[in-house]
Order: structure tokens, then sequence, then C-alpha cells
């Protein structure tokens, strides 16, 4: 016999907006980008790194349209590196 757990005891996930497309997705469906204290960006695998954090979905299309309109810089208020975007392609979401 299956019980089911109230919906009160469910632990929700918590909902980002992607940069890019602007879709809401859980948090551990998109990447999370982070902007470091000496200003530069670099991708928060762990989602828990201090700083200005903005997410994205690690989609070519949804990458590609951040870069096109500077949506991360925007976010983040910092310049975001060519490497960094070649990251941001390779890690899962």
């Amino acid at each position: 016999m299956l019980t089911e757990t109230p919906l009160s005891n469910r632990r929700r996930e918590p909902v980002r907006t992607c940069v890019a497309c602007r879709l809401e997705a859980g948090k551990s469906g998109l990447v999370r980008i982070v902007r470091r204290a000496d200003g530069s960006a670099a991708v928060d695998r762990t989602g828990h790194a201090s700083g200005r954090g903005a997410y994205v979905h690690a989609l070519e299309a949804c990458i590609e349209i951040a870069r096109k309109r500077r949506a991360l810089e925007r976010s983040l208020k910092a310049v975001v590196s060519p490497e960094l975007w070649s990251e941001v392609i390779g890690s899962p979401g």
C-alpha cells in the first residue's frame, strides 16, 4: 500500500527565471552564473555561491539569445568572458 505525503510536507523546488527566454523553471533546470567580488563572472555549480546571480537554461538557443542581448552582462553588471559562454554550454542544467 502506497501512502501519499501531505502537500504541506513536500519540499517545493525554488522557481527562477531564465534571463534569455524569460521562462520560469525549477532552480535545478537552470545554470547559475554569479558575479564574484572582483567583478568577474563565473559558473556557480553549487547554486550557493555568494554574489549577484543570474540563471540561464543550458540550451544553445537560450545561451545564444543571452549572448546577443547581453542579458547576463546586464543582469550581473559584469563582463562575461567568451570562456564562460563555452563553460555554460557544457554545464548540466
